[in-house]
């Protein structure tokens, strides 16, 4: 696909669509809401995520290891839910997602990141997914796990989040 077509994913109650300037409120409140970060990261200092943020507003081509940053809209409401993505880097996609805490636990993560990897898969030849989660982040690995991934390995005191050492849990699809 050239990197001047839209990219837009529909799914019965979802509508994802890449990133834009305009959504800067929503990728700085995702990445800083302790609600939404605490088992995934420390908030970045504003500087270093403005950064991130221009990356993902590159137009994404799949022969660039760049994300591809996806907001996610509930389509009945127009509600903003989050970002979904991943990084194609030969050939295995690396998928992630952060959500609003409004969204939590109503299956708003699992259904945008099953129509990611059908995208994915459909329009790209993608065979193989990974994703890395913090132990302790359940429903992360849940998403995960009802997308078809399994558990590859867990790597002990591998991740710090504030003053604690977590250990990373690898999963892997395809």
């Amino acid at each position: 696909m050239p990197s001047s077509q839209a990219i837009h994913i529909i799914t019965q109650r979802l509508s994802m669509r890449q990133i834009t300037q305009d959504d800067w409120p929503l990728f700085y409140e995702l990445h800083t809401d302790p609600a939404v970060i605490d088992l995934c990261f420390d908030a970045p200092d504003k500087a270093s995520l403005l950064e991130k943020f221009k990356a993902r507003l590159a137009p994404w081509s799949s022969h660039h290891q760049q994300w591809l940053s996806l907001v996610i809209t509930e389509r009945k409401t127009g509600e903003v839910l989050g970002i979904t993505g991943f990084c194609l880097k030969e050939g295995v996609a690396e998928v992630g997602y952060l959500l609003r805490a409004s969204a939590h636990g109503q299956g708003v993560g699992t259904e945008s990141l099953q129509a990611v990897i059908d995208w994915a898969k459909s329009d790209f030849g993608v065979k193989q997914f990974k994703a890395v989660v913090t132990e302790g982040n359940i429903a992360s690995e849940r998403v995960l796990e009802k997308c078809g991934f399994t558990l590859l390995q867990t790597i002990a005191d591998a991740y710090q989040i504030g003053d604690t050492l977590y250990a990373d849990r690898l999963y892997q699809m395809g």
